[in-house]
């Protein structure tokens, strides 16, 4: 009898072990898929609220108000474009330049689009369309004292205002500036300049060449130096489905003509 339980006992612990291991998995497929789907239905998600949410600045001639007080510029009537490709209105939102990352993964915001640098920066926080227009940063100050500066060597006594997290910011690091400011964004950089407070700003040439010189606001303005060669990007969520689907946009845009136009309208140069 003993024999027999000493026996029995051993089998339901041969049999206990055996089901401990062959007990299947937590199918935890259905939550990755949900995460994932957050990510790659941005289009769909977008195309259901029935609005493009972008996040940008006030900044010529990407982004900027019209005499009437509405949205015009660049990227303002490209995306308009690619909002009423996806049958959607859209949204202008400004930010926090510095926090533009953070109000995208937020899903405050559907997009960067406002003249935005593509760096490597953005691409480990966002995904980034193809480039589309050119662009570099500028050192603008009074055009009486243009010709005294030709090259970052001669500046290096200067003071600088930039927008804060910007190409121009890190532009003035890369180029050793050490007298600097960052302000909320580039059109404040500008006003620096004009009010004294410092004697440059660097900002990008497009804003530059609309913001200063004859018939602007800042006629006595100027540049000559280059710190920089850079292309724009629209910036989107990592892994989002929308990057493709503007990239594909995009590639149309270009062949029919419609961001010639625009460049042509605004006088910036595309990238092709």
């Amino acid at each position: 009898m003993k024999k027999f339980l000493a026996l029995l006992i051993c089998a339901m612990m041969v049999f206990t072990m055996f089901a401990c291991q062959q007990a299947p998995a937590v199918d935890d497929s259905a939550d990755t898929n949900d995460a994932a789907d957050a990510v790659t239905g941005d289009v769909a998600t977008v195309k259901d609220a029935g609005k493009l949410v972008v996040g940008m600045t006030d900044y010529a001639p990407m982004n900027y108000k019209d005499d009437n007080g509405e949205w015009t510029g660049f990227d303002t009537e490209f995306a308009e474009a690619y909002a009423a490709k996806l049958g959607v209105d859209v949204e202008f939102i400004i930010i926090d330049w510095d926090n533009k990352y953070t109000e995208l993964e937020a899903k405050s915001i559907d997009c960067i689009w406002n003249g935005m640098t593509i760096t490597e920066e953005g691409k480990l926080n966002a995904s980034i369309s193809n480039p589309y227009v050119k662009n570099a940063q500028v050192v603008v100050m009074a055009n009486d004292k243009v010709a005294d500066y030709a090259d970052t060597a001669s500046m290096a006594d200067l003071s600088f205002a930039v927008e804060n997290g910007s190409a121009g910011a890190d532009a003035a690091t890369e180029a050793g500036f050490e007298d600097v400011i960052a302000v909320q964004d580039q059109a404040a950089a500008l006003l620096e300049v004009a009010s004294g407070s410092v004697d440059a700003c660097i900002i990008d040439i497009t804003m530059a060449n609309a913001m200063t010189g004859e018939g602007t606001s800042y006629a006595d303005y100027g540049y000559s130096v280059e710190l920089s060669a850079e292309e724009y990007g629209v910036a989107f969520r990592k892994n989002s489905d929308m990057t493709a689907d503007f990239n594909a946009f995009m590639a149309e845009a270009m062949a029919d003509g419609t961001l010639d136009a625009l460049a042509e309208k605004y006088e910036l140069t595309l990238v092709k």
